[in-house]
């Protein structure tokens, strides 16, 4: 079979139909997020089940996420941390923050969950550490600052998730005009540099096009 855009979709498909499945709360959530007019950049159905896995790999009880936007993520962290753990997810727009508090109340997890509205750079000066899982999601220009307050707010053993590295392979060029790409760039960089990480990335290939994650961990 030809390596294409369409077969890459159409095996992400088929892998979250055999290893996912369908939930009718994490689907409605996706309903609503469209319904709202929300953009479609949220994690695939296998990135949700792998982030679920991560916590629960890790034993994380007290989970930090930087972009809600719908909540569809949020509510896979919030499932993995079990009744007796956290979730705080902060969220730039009040306008997806309240289309992902529905979503996650309606997905019976309400009670774990904490969403901070506002600027990463200006909620995550607020939180109180001690988190063990960081997720990143949002704006790429950013992902420096969201590393920094990351390793501030962790411990040593703290595993963070550094989503979108790949960019459609765009992470090669040091010309590039994309801030996206150069934030991500200097993102991976940092994870590269910094005595405060150990860290690896895979690209990869779905329906989400030519991506990748960045997982690290705080030493």
């Amino acid at each position: 079979m030809e390596s294409t855009p369409a077969a890459w979709s159409n095996a992400d498909a088929y892998l979250a139909d055999t290893l996912v499945g369908h939930d009718p709360a994490l689907e409605h959530a996706l309903e609503a997020q469209r319904a709202a007019g929300l953009p479609e950049i949220e994690v695939a159905p296998v990135g949700g089940k792998l982030l679920n896995l991560l916590v629960r790999i890790s034993g994380a009880r007290r989970v930090l996420e930087i972009g809600t936007l719908g909540g569809y993520s949020t509510i896979w962290l919030a499932r993995a941390v079990g009744p007796d753990g956290r979730v705080v997810t902060v969220e730039a727009e009040a306008e997806n923050a309240a289309v992902a508090r529905a979503s996650i109340d309606a997905a019976g997890v309400g009670d774990r969950v904490e969403i901070r509205i506002g600027r990463g750079a200006d909620v995550l000066p607020t939180l109180v550490g001690g988190f063990d899982l960081v997720f990143i999601d949002a704006d790429k220009e950013s992902n420096t600052i969201y590393l920094d307050w990351a390793a501030k707010l962790g411990h040593p053993g703290t595993v963070i998730v550094l989503d979108n590295i790949g960019r459609e392979g765009e992470i090669v060029r040091d010309d590039s005009t994309d801030s996206k790409v150069n934030g991500t760039r200097d993102g991976l960089r940092m994870l590269g540099e910094d005595p405060r990480f150990d860290a690896t990335a895979l690209q990869t290939v779905g329906v989400k096009g030519w991506d990748g994650v960045a997982l690290a961990l705080v030493v």
